[in-house]
């Protein structure tokens, strides 16, 4: 079967490739581009592979209006409408440039949600490498279609969508032209609890759409993350901040720079320890085969000596034959003189 990959910014990106970590800074800017600048900075620190930001403005996502159907009813943002949201939310556009020429300095790659034809139209013109569509815009087929048009590498969220709207989806990336597309298993809660994930759909994922799957992760650590790993996973996104206490509208949910570096750190752990099929000795077991059981005589013997099961034993270090052969070595005659406590060779007896 062929193994899907797509590749960002010179990053290939596939199961035979250590995960790929995106650093979604999302609303964590909290108003301040320097805090935008250094989010960037400390995810480049924690060895993530991308860092990635929303473009939009409250006009082009949503009405400014007060009617019931805009206001939020529970959870994290009860009782804001929409556009108040995102009016803190947002990225303001003229820091795009910057952000971007930014990430370039300290080497990390950086990219973007866009949620309108006119967020996508900036981000060509800074030349981004790949495009996200997020969770909520999974139904937006003329914006997948459009996105498709740049030619660029995206990956869609699928946090809410059904099997169907998935697989519509997909269709609508690859009729707009995307060659490489990715997808994330995801649970739009925010936070979401683990019991949400149903990791055990990343390998359906992978295995119905045959595309470069991976996890889009609200949980409050890295656990969740780790584990689909170990089911397939090649991306993972985390929301990340400097101080979870920061009051922004995502800070709560997100990670903090250590966190961020263990996740870093332990999905590859991980992604290394899958390996391959493999029963045979593992170089790290080397040196202690020499204390598996095997048998020795444990009385001194001589040649013509009848061996009986008070003769020999099964001990440990393993320098005389593996136990298996006891049965068939009992009831026969040693061949030389033995002393207790020498191992059972295959020329010990006859």
């Amino acid at each position: 079967m062929r193994q899907p990959k797509i590749n960002i910014a010179g990053k290939e990106i596939s199961s035979l490739e250590s995960p790929y970590i995106i650093a979604e800074l999302s609303a964590n800017h909290n108003g301040k581009l320097e805090t935008a600048k250094k989010i960037i900075e400390e995810a480049a620190k924690a060895g993530a592979d991308a860092v990635k930001i929303q473009t939009y403005r409250p006009d082009t996502i949503t009405l400014n209006s007060d009617n019931d159907d805009f206001r939020i009813k529970g959870g994290l943002w009860d009782g804001r409408t929409l556009y108040e949201l995102y009016e803190e939310a947002h990225m303001p556009w003229e820091w795009h440039k910057p952000l971007f020429e930014h990430a370039k300095q300290i080497g990390i790659t950086i990219f973007s949600s866009p949620f309108d034809t006119t967020a996508v139209d900036l981000l060509e013109d800074l030349n981004a490498p790949a495009y996200k569509i997020a969770s909520f815009e999974a139904v937006d087929i003329p914006l997948i279609k459009y996105v498709a048009s740049t030619g660029k590498p995206m990956i869609i969220s699928t946090g809410m969508a059904d099997a169907e709207e998935i697989a519509e989806a997909i269709q609508a990336a690859k009729d707009g032209g995307c060659k490489e597309l990715a997808i994330l298993h995801c649970v739009s809660g925010y936070p979401a609890p683990a019991e949400d994930y149903n990791l055990r759909t990343i390998p359906d994922m992978i295995e119905r759409f045959g595309l470069v799957t991976g996890l889009s992760d609200h949980t409050l650590d890295n656990t969740t993350a780790i584990a689909s790993v170990v089911l397939g996973a090649s991306i993972i996104e985390k929301h990340f901040t400097l101080n979870r206490q920061g009051g922004g509208p995502d800070d709560s949910f997100s990670l903090e720079p250590p966190e961020l570096a263990a996740l870093c750190r332990d999905s590859k752990t991980a992604w290394k320890a899958l390996g391959s099929i493999d029963y045979g000795r593992k170089s790290s077991e080397q040196g202690n085969a020499q204390f598996r059981r095997s048998l020795y005589f444990v009385k001194d013997l001589r040649a013509g000596d009848i061996i009986t099961p008070d003769c020999i034993r099964s001990v440990r270090p393993g320098f005389g034959l593996p136990p298996k052969y006891l049965e068939s070595i009992l009831g026969k005659r040693v061949s030389t003189d033995i002393a207790a406590n020498t191992p059972v060779k295959t020329d010990s007896y006859y």
